[in-house]
């Protein structure tokens, strides 16, 4: 996959995770290289979910684009 298709995976999961979870602002999934683990921790805080959780989350997210395309 290159970084063009990339980029475009992590919007859509990013806008997914938004459509899931209204109360995630758009600080909490700013998308910023080499800081992906201190997003995952906002959206953890915000959630209330462990962090094994939010991959799960994320996880089926990606793997649901999987399925559509």
């Amino acid at each position: 996959m290159n970084t063009k298709e990339e980029k475009k995976n992590q919007k859509d999961v990013l806008d997914n995770l938004k459509r899931r979870y209204a109360i995630l602002t758009d600080n909490e999934l700013m998308f910023e290289e080499n800081k992906k683990e201190e997003m995952l921790g906002k959206i953890q805080l915000r959630l209330g979910k462990t962090k094994e959780e939010v991959h799960k989350i994320i996880a089926e997210i990606q793997t649901s684009f999987c399925f559509c395309k």
